[in-house]
């Protein structure tokens, strides 16, 4: 696949970078590149991302971080399955439990909600840090509601980070799942007021809780630039009438 000339494989973490360090100069900088690419088009072309993860994965597949970026990829567009088993070939290789939470969701992914909560149970959750704790909180909620457990799924994500005051990269994620998780249960008001918490902490766009709350207030909103495109037609459609009959032979009467 085709690789931009501006991207050299030096924009690749650290870390990585050691771990590249054990193949050949010339194949290093091409896994690298394609890592890169991987990085670049996950959230808004993940199909592409696919694309250069699994020729990065033919270059250096015993690659710990050449699995990760295999298993997001595969993650991005719905391949649960092999998303699962690249995290557990990097897990193995790495021995690090940070994957947990995202290998129990492929686990909900695969429609096996009952096998992403016993994960959430397992003794690898308590050496996640804070950020990896909330995230299989997360993922242990969403597999409460696969199951058909909404309240669980409340008392789930209810818990010391989702009542603390500071915010964190995912505060407007839990605030966000809270709030969505009481507006399944029927707590509507207590949902408004949560969607209105995860839209204040919400810095980088990460939901879509200001639609939410517009929603819940009974708010629509108009495509000013759509409800113009069809006024231009209506008036295009007007003026071909108009002129059409000008061309058959009607002409304006005279006073």
């Amino acid at each position: 696949m085709p690789i931009p000339e501006d991207v050299t494989g030096e924009e690749v973490d650290k870390d990585v970078r050691q771990e590249l360090m054990s193949l050949p100069k010339t194949l290093a900088g091409d896994v690298a590149r394609n890592l890169v690419m991987v990085a670049r088009l996950l959230d808004e072309e993940p199909e592409k991302a696919y694309g250069y993860s699994r020729v990065a994965l033919r270059l250096a597949s015993r690659v710990a971080a050449v699995r990760e970026a295999a298993g997001f990829a595969a993650y991005a567009v719905g391949k649960y399955g092999e998303a699962l088993a690249e995290f557990r070939a990097a897990r193995r290789m790495t021995g690090s439990v940070e994957l947990w939470p995202v290998m129990a969701d492929c686990e909900r992914g695969l429609g096996r909600p009952e096998k992403a909560l016993a994960m959430a149970g397992e003794p690898e959750v308590q050496k996640l840090d804070r950020a990896g704790q909330v995230e299989m909180r997360l993922v242990a909620a969403g597999a409460r509601r696969d199951m058909g457990q909404a309240d669980a799924a409340v008392v789930t994500l209810q818990s010391p980070e989702l009542a603390s005051t500071a915010v964190h990269p995912w505060t407007a994620r839990l605030r966000y799942a809270y709030a969505d998780a009481l507006l399944a249960v029927g707590r509507e008001e207590e949902a408004r007021d949560w969607f209105a918490k995860a839209l204040e902490a919400d810095q980088g766009g990460t939901t879509d809780a200001s639609d939410r709350l517009a929603e819940l207030d009974g708010v629509e909103f108009t495509d000013v630039l759509e409800e113009s495109g069809e006024v231009d037609e209506e008036n295009d459609a007007e003026n071909d009438a108009e002129g059409a009959g000008t061309d058959s032979g009607e002409r304006p009467e005279k006073g």
